[in-house]
Parts: C-alpha cells; sequence; structure tokens
C-alpha cells in the first residue's frame, strides 16, 4: 500500500504523567513512553471505528509488536499534561506500522516520536492478513463502517 493513499491525519489522546511514571530524578521512566505509545494506538483503532478488542474476540487477530523505536527529545516530568499523536504511517498485507509524537501539552513542545510495526497473527502466532474491514477503517472509508 503506498503512503499517498494513508490518512495524514493525527489521532490526539490527552494525559497527565503520573508520579509513578517517574523515576528518582522526577522525570518519566523511559519505558512509558512505549506504553503512551499504546494508548495511542488503541484510541486511534476506536477513534476509527473498532475496538482492538473486537478485532481479538470476533476474528481472533492480534496486533503483535514485531519493532519498537522511540527517540526521547525532552524530558516529561511529574503532572505534565502529554498529547500523543498517532497515525497510520504503513500499511502492507499483513503489517502495520504506527507513526507517534509526543508533546507537552502547555508548550506546545515535542519531547518524544517513535514508531512500532506490527504483524497481523491469530491466536496461535501465525500470520495472517489484515482483514478488508479493518483496512477501510484505518485508511477512513465510510464504506467500511458500516
Amino acid at each position: 500500500m503506498t503512503e499517498e493513499m494513508l490518512p495524514t491525519e493525527w489521532t490526539l489522546s490527552t494525559l497527565r504523567v503520573r508520579y509513578a511514571e517517574t523515576d528518582q530524578m522526577g522525570v518519566v521512566y523511559y519505558a512509558n513512553y512505549l506504553v503512551w505509545f499504546e494508548i495511542g494506538r488503541t484510541d486511534l483503532c476506536l477513534q476509527h471505528g473498532f475496538a482492538y478488542r473486537d478485532m481479538e474476540r470476533e476474528d481472533g487477530l492480534y496486533i503483535m509488536v514485531a519493532e519498537a523505536r522511540c527517540r526521547y527529545k525532552a524530558p516529561a516530568r511529574y503532572d505534565d499534561e502529554i498529547v500523543i499523536r498517532t497515525r497510520v504511517t504503513g500499511m502492507r498485507k499483513r503489517v502495520l506500522i504506527f507513526g507517534y509524537e509526543i508533546y507537552r501539552q502547555r508548550t506546545d513542545e515535542l519531547i518524544a516520536e517513535g514508531e512500532t510495526v506490527h504483524v497481523i497473527t491469530d491466536r496461535d502466532g501465525r500470520p495472517r492478513t489484515l482483514p478488508d474491514k479493518y483496512r477501510g477503517l484505518l485508511l477512513g472509508k465510510a464504506e467500511s463502517r458500516s
């Protein structure tokens, strides 16, 4: 699937940094950014008309992480309000790629950016093709929502 066909709009998720997400230095522990990426992916699915849980239950399909990358630009700290921007940046028969940008809401400062690569699998971990209904929803095609 070519990039021209992918939607360019970002899905936005907001949250406030919890104390438990910080380390001894008062900055967000690096692994929490991957958790925030997951929040962004979940919200993206919901905002595109389906719940990831439904994909598991109804179709027996899973979006397994095959690769994750995060580049840290500035520290996030306790009680910061952050915005997670998420979008689909790549889509192939059995692979989805999501891109992320995390901003400090107050200053609109980019604090991290990253990408996750996912393989569509069945319950046994075997690669499967992403069904057209999900492909259409992720691409924003209205006919896939009915």
